[in-house]
């Protein structure tokens, strides 16, 4: 067997000829209503949000709304390692945020590991039964490597690694008690000779609220409207606007510590058995006041910021955050050690002076569901199992266990001229929750929003209840049954196995507009154990739909315009010239659109395609208010223009000529258009 001395050598070998290859590789967290982006390099974020508000999230809540609430985050370790304090960092001030070797940026993909998935989802690609929540990613990496590997480039100033080796797993749900946060559950493993003395463990954010689908700031602009707060009894660091985007930024960005795991120790400052055990929230000013070197960031992490009225923390400045726990007394070499973080979001209710206790009613609900939902049998956080906490039997302490509202049934949705009717099947109706064990199905909820409310932050929280439908003869909800919305024989759609049992029609809505429906199940909860009654996921079965004329073939409609004239701005339309629309109806399935001037020359041309995407669709006014690819329903009869021309020119007031060829029967229909501003 080969000696540590060897193993050593072979590695240095490999490294310094570039023959470990670590592959950089970033995921994101998606399935409930936050997205968090994460990477194998040990960073959480994406700090070019603000530049490409476009690509994926950074920590965006409501997700596909715009408003972020990271710049970057990153896991702190720090102690006294061989007589010398030692701190490896993932992240640190930096104005463009992570890169390759860069100075600050420690840890490094781990060679030969991938990010990989799970999901406890049944219906998932990602299902697998060892699963913690709906959408699992384990993330391995470690700050062992003083040159990247790969190549021959040196990591700035990184000299001393604690040759740590760690394992992020990241637990997310879809449940609407549950969809506002992400746990980060880190096992690191001391993987060096010597011990690690006086630990540390915490996490460095730049937690900024903006939004960045209306922001024009960019550089420091950007980061200075904000304020930090911080809430002892739940344990969390918190961000939110001051100046920057409000009324579009009406939220709480926050990072939760939610404990440590020693062997058979649970470390709290909330826990009695972890005496001396503290939790250090810090501050400071971006790059003016941030610590330089290992010394002062260690001590950083060893002593509290001024939290107190005095630091005039309600006024709006450019400051990152530290929230770290310890000391850890010792973890010996070979020895794996857990950390538990939340990253939590949550609406601001509005209130005068900003951050009030009635501001952060939201916020401390959402972090008590994090907290819970790690805590989960452990309901005293004493790190013990106590008899009346065994809620399944097994004998063993259970995290992570959370009370199930029945699944989202499946859902189908036919967009007609003026109406909409849902379709869903009775897969919702005799599911088991994990914790009672009973079959507690009660019934089905369908909310809308109203016309214009994709205009404002968060539309899908706008949806109101439309109707609701429950089982009779008990004590929950309306009692009306089901007789109003079951089919007498089950429905079944071209290419789709799924058997819809129900459907419910709308014939009160209007063309051209974005609504947003959801439809839900909901059980009746129980009252032994004080639990409310839960509700299936919102997000899983919120879909944005838009009536109109369907598709038709050879010529068997008029094709029109609307709005004609179009008067400046349509009501739909966005604040920008480039987020604007009009609808061209009654086209075939297949169609070339071509706008002219009355002098002949052509200003647009424009592609129709009923069964794809967004019928061709490509008007600038989807991606500003957030219509998503996945739960979009539009109609094959009309097509969206964004009244610019193909140079995206703004078009002068005047008539224009339009002309639509059917590209199947080559017929073509004309009309004309009015534009006046």
């Amino acid at each position: 067997m080969m000696n540590h001395r060897i193993c050593f050598l072979l590695l240095f070998l490999l490294l310094s000829t570039g023959a470990v290859n670590a592959q950089f590789q970033e995921r994101t967290i998606n399935i409930g209503n936050i997205g968090v982006h994460i990477t194998n390099a040990g960073t959480i974020g994406r700090p070019n949000v603000r530049n490409d508000p476009q690509g994926p999230p950074s920590m965006e809540y409501p997700l596909n709304s715009g408003v972020e609430h990271l710049f970057e985050a990153g896991l702190w370790i720090g102690c006294i390692s061989n007589g010398q304090v030692t701190v490896s960092t993932g992240a640190v001030d930096d104005a463009s945020g992570y890169a390759v070797g860069k100075s600050g940026f420690e840890f490094s993909p781990l060679p030969g590991t991938n990010v990989l998935t799970r999901s406890s989802l049944q219906g998932s690609e990602f299902f697998s039964t060892s699963a913690v929540s709906h959408q699992d990613y384990i993330v391995p990496f470690t700050d062992e490597f003083t040159i990247v590997p790969g190549s021959n480039q040196p990591i700035n100033n990184h000299l001393t690694p604690l040759n740590a080796r760690v394992r992020l797993e990241t637990y997310a749900w879809n449940f609407p008690f549950a969809d506002y946060f992400t746990i980060f559950h880190y096992r690191i493993t001391n993987n060096s000779t010597q011990p690690w003395d006086s630990v540390y463990l915490g996490i460095w954010s730049d937690l900024v609220v903006r939004n960045v689908n209306v922001t024009n700031d960019r550089g420091s602009a950007f980061f200075n409207k904000g304020s930090l707060g911080y809430d002892d009894t739940l344990s969390a660091l918190y961000a939110y606007d001051v100046a920057g985007d409000r009324p579009f930024t009406n939220s709480y960005g926050a990072l939760q510590f939610l404990g440590v795991i020693q062997g058979n120790q649970f470390l709290h400052p909330a826990n009695p058995f972890s005496p001396g055990f503290k939790l250090n929230p810090n501050y400071w000013v971006y790059n003016v006041a941030a610590p330089a070197n290992d010394l002062q960031r260690y001590d950083r992490m060893k002593n509290r910021g001024d939290f107190s009225p005095a630091a005039n923390l309600n006024t709006p400045g450019n400051r990152v955050q530290l929230i770290s726990a310890g000391p850890l007394h010792q973890i010996e070499p070979g020895e794996t050690v857990e950390l538990v973080f939340a990253a939590v979001c949550a609406p601001q209710k509005d209130d005068q002076p900003l951050d009030t206790w009635f501001a952060r009613t939201d916020l401390r609900k959402h972090l008590d569901w994090a907290r819970r939902t790690f805590n989960g049998e452990d309901r005293n956080m004493n790190g013990i199992l106590d008899p009346n906490e065994d809620a399944n039997g097994n004998g063993l302490l259970d995290r992570y266990t959370l009370p199930e509202p029945p699944p989202p049934p499946k859902v189908r949705i036919e967009s007609g001229n003026n109406e909409v009717t849902l379709y869903w099947n009775g897969g919702s109706e005799n599911t088991t929750d994990p914790i009672t064990q009973e079959q507690d199905f009660e019934g089905y909820r369908l909310y809308r929003t109203a016309p214009g409310d994709d205009q404002l932050s968060n539309v899908a929280s706008r949806a109101t209840l439309l109707s609701q439908w429950d089982k009779p003869g008990n004590n929950v909800g309306y009692n009306n049954g089901f007789d109003a919305i079951r089919l007498n024989n089950p429905v079944f759609f071209p290419g789709d196995t799924t058997r819809y049992q129900y459907s419910y029609k709308l014939n009160d809505v209007l063309n051209g507009w974005q609504y947003v429906y959801i439809l839900t199940a909901f059980d009746r909860g129980n009252t032994n154990i004080g639990l409310e009654p839960l509700e299936s996921s919102r997000t899983a079965n919120a879909f944005r739909v838009f009536s109109g004329t369907p598709a038709h073939e050879g010529g068997s409609k008029n094709v029109g315009v609307y709005p004609n004239p179009y008067r400046a701005s349509a009501a739909w339309d966005g604040n920008t010239s480039r987020s604007r629309k009009i609808y061209f109806y009654n086209l075939p399935e297949e169609a070339e659109i071509s706008v002219y001037t009355v002098g002949g020359d052509v200003v647009a041309r424009l592609f129709h395609r009923a069964q794809s995407g967004f019928n061709g669709s490509t008007a600038g006014w989807y991606s500003v208010f957030g219509l998503n690819p996945d739960q979009s329903i539009l109609p094959g009869g009309e097509h969206a223009w964004d009244v610019l021309s193909d140079s995206k020119q703004t078009l002068s007031s005047g008539l224009y000529l339009y002309s639509v060829m059917d590209m199947k029967t080559r017929e073509v229909q004309t009309g004309k258009l009015v534009i006046i501003r």
